[in-house]
């Protein structure tokens, strides 16, 4: 499929040293792979796929949509091997490090599998509500959606939120009721659930054909779809060939004139050392092909803008697990284009004589927001390698041009605002940064507020709960506090002993609560939240946390001091840590905070002591995860985050100051 130029091209590149950069990108793949693309092409032909053709009628375009783990990046693994893709192992398509360790989808993916003479062109999404901006991006280059539901669980509110996504676009979802294999699920079960999504749609306002959506029955893990009910279906109906027929039967073909200008809506976006900025998105009209001229143009105020004139030096195809080259595409069809230097995610990249770019993709708001500054406490420097406020700005400029749900804002003193969707989304981004060697101070989640006509409105979120019995008092009383108000209550299906609460509550009362959530019940809980609207500010929080212990002394942590501490609260600190003014060492078992001595030495003397050191035995202390931390601190105080720890501080480290400023917000 490649010309001899484009051998000799990636020849030179697999000599060059870039070869040592594999970190994977968001496609699914590795960029390794596009620079040993001679191994690429040798596997270009998948599943016997047909030779290109530029005709749209053999494709179809579908996103896999689903709520949190009802098993939509399982079902790609299993329609991949089912195409004749060689899976290199489970979860094949969460090609992100941390994906992979969390067991969860944070960026969307796109490739392309073969199915009798058709091409079909799958976009697996995120599931949390946190990562909505990516399924928002991509749902307008498909014509299809598979919906995605655990039959035992029935619909959730992240399925509410990815399925509004989808209707909003006129997509004709395929419901999949998956994980029917479950001993608690049965007919009557599935039924029910299939009655569940159809209020859903008809609640989220779809039309007469988008209510008549076909249903099928599956067990991703098993590796088989049905068309008819089942829980064991025969040998040679254990695949997903059921899938596939109703994929390429229910789904339209993209309507698309290969007659008219070349026109393509960037969607998503990937720098290469290489190849420079790889620009994935679907051809709206006409034919692209390797050499062509192209514009990069961009929707302004009064109308459109040329940010940039180009050629087209490579297009690319994901296909199966691998990326192999094309010469054309044509309209209908999902590439990855190189040669351009200035245009993101939401420019167009069209034909010469184009001068209109296409509409951009709207995204909800973001509802949280945090500020990233210098890390300037007394232990900075000694981790990371990335320390100034410069160094830290260009990378999250960088971020917000991958990712369009976050906006940063620069700010003062060397701070940039970061606007996100949630405290999951900027977790993440705040991980990836510290993994790459950044050191930066985080203060707590803000929330963004409106207002409209003199009215102050907040963000509420749908929140979903499964608990049992047991807990449910515990809960319910946390809730209040958070100002949460509950909708529905009752019994789970098939779950004796189980609760499901349905409530509305502000964004700003769910903050960190789902660690707080997690001990009340044990672990054995469940809570699920999307956003769901603005609306009128409910009024102050209750007590949500209590006060802190707070360092008063530099250096090395004691045994002996922590355990005459131990007996105050909750220590976050174990003995040899480094402290420092300011730096919270554990939960105070009261409201208020308490300023304490965690280096304080045992006094010496040439008396004996049956007492030793070595015989002081403390609790396990509490070790808090980014997440935990995000979630916990307040107002006045700040996160200092570093390749090798997570540290908690007040703002104001000098003990007298913040007496003193205590003093003066009393007054």
């Amino acid at each position: 499929m490649a010309g001899p130029l484009l051998r000799s091209l990636w020849s030179n590149t697999t000599r060059r040293s870039f070869s040592s950069q594999s970190s994977p990108s968001k496609f699914g793949y590795s960029l390794s792979s596009l620079r040993s693309f001679s191994a690429a092409t040798a596997s270009s032909a998948v599943a016997g796929a047909p030779s290109s053709s530029l005709d749209p009628n053999r494709l179809r375009n579908v996103a896999v949509i689903a709520h949190v783990d009802h098993g939509k990046t399982t079902l790609m693994d299993r329609l991949l091997r089912q195409c004749g893709a060689d899976i290199p192992h489970e979860r094949a398509m969460d090609s992100i490090n941390l994906e992979r360790e969390r067991g969860i989808t944070i960026s969307s993916k796109v490739t392309s599998i073969f199915w009798k003479e058709n091409e079909l062109n799958m976009v697996d999404t995120p599931g949390h509500a946190d990562f909505g901006g990516e399924v928002e991006r991509v749902v307008g280059m498909v014509e299809g959606a598979i919906l995605v539901v655990d039959a035992g669980e029935g619909p959730l509110a992240q399925t509410k939120f990815v399925l509004a996504k989808a209707l909003k676009y006129g997509l004709r979802p395929i419901l999949l009721l998956n994980k029917v294999d479950r001993p608690s699920v049965t007919e009557e079960r599935c039924d029910e659930v299939e009655s569940l999504v159809f209020d859903l749609f008809a609640n989220l306002g779809a039309t007469e054909e988008q209510l008549d959506f076909p249903v099928l029955y599956a067990s991703a893990k098993e590796g088989w779809a049905s068309s008819t009910y089942t829980k064991d279906p025969p040998a040679d109906a254990k695949n997903m060939a059921d899938l596939l027929d109703a994929v390429v039967r229910h789904v339209q073909p993209p309507k698309a004139n290969l007659d008219e200008p070349f026109l393509m809506l960037v969607s998503m976006m990937e720098k290469d050392f290489y190849l420079g900025r790889i620009l994935t998105g679907r051809v709206t009209s006409g034919v692209v092909r390797v050499g062509d001229r192209v514009n990069g143009l961009r929707k302004t105020d009064s109308g459109s803008e040329k940010i940039e004139e180009a050629k087209v030096v490579k297009l690319m195809k994901k296909k199966g697990t691998t990326i192999v080259s094309i010469d054309a595409a044509g309209a209908g069809d999902i590439i990855c284009m190189a040669g351009l230097a200035a245009p993101s995610i939401g420019h167009t990249v069209a034909s010469a004589e184009v001068t209109t770019a296409l509409p951009t993709v709207e995204l909800d708001p973001p509802t949280i927001s945090m500020t990233f500054g210098v890390n300037d406490s007394p232990l900075a420097g000694r981790d990371g390698t990335h320390l100034t406020g410069g160094r830290i700005g260009d990378r999250l400029m960088a971020e917000a041009e991958t990712n369009l749900a976050i906006n940063v804002i620069p700010g003062l003193s060397e701070s940039y605002e970061v606007q996100g969707r949630g405290e999951l989304q900027l977790g993440i981004l705040i991980e990836n940064m510290r993994r790459e060697g950044f050191e930066l101070s985080v203060s707590p989640p803000k929330v963004m507020y409106k207002t409209d006509k003199g009215q102050r409105l907040e963000p509420i979120e749908e929140v979903t709960i499964e608990i049992n019995e047991e807990h449910v008092g515990l809960v319910m009383e946390a809730l209040s506090h958070r100002r949460a108000e509950v909708i529905d209550m009752g019994p789970v299906p098939g779950n004796d002993g189980r609760t499901r609460l349905s409530l509305t509550c502000p964004s700003r009362g769910l903050v960190g609560y789902r660690c707080v959530f997690s001990s009340d019940t044990r672990g054995t809980g469940f809570m699920h939240r999307a956003f769901l609207t603005y609306e009128k500010y409910r009024g102050p929080l209750g007590n949500v946390r209590k006060g802190v212990l707070v360092s008063m002394g530099f250096g090395t942590i004691t045994a002996h001091s922590l355990m005459s501490l131990e007996a105050r609260g909750i220590l976050f600190v174990s003995p040899g840590l480094d402290s420092y003014d300011g730096m919270i060492i554990g939960e105070h078992s009261r409201d208020t905070d308490l300023d304490v001595n965690p280096v304080r030495a045992k006094e010496l003397t040439n008396i004996r002591s049956a007492g030793k050191d070595e015989n002081v035995k403390l609790s396990p202390p509490r070790l808090m995860t980014l997440e935990e931390a995000i979630g916990y601190v307040a107002s006045d105080e700040l996160i200092e985050v570093t390749p090798k720890t997570i540290r908690l501080r007040k703002r104001c480290l000098d003990v007298n100051k913040r007496k003193s400023l205590s003093k003066r917000a009393k007054e």
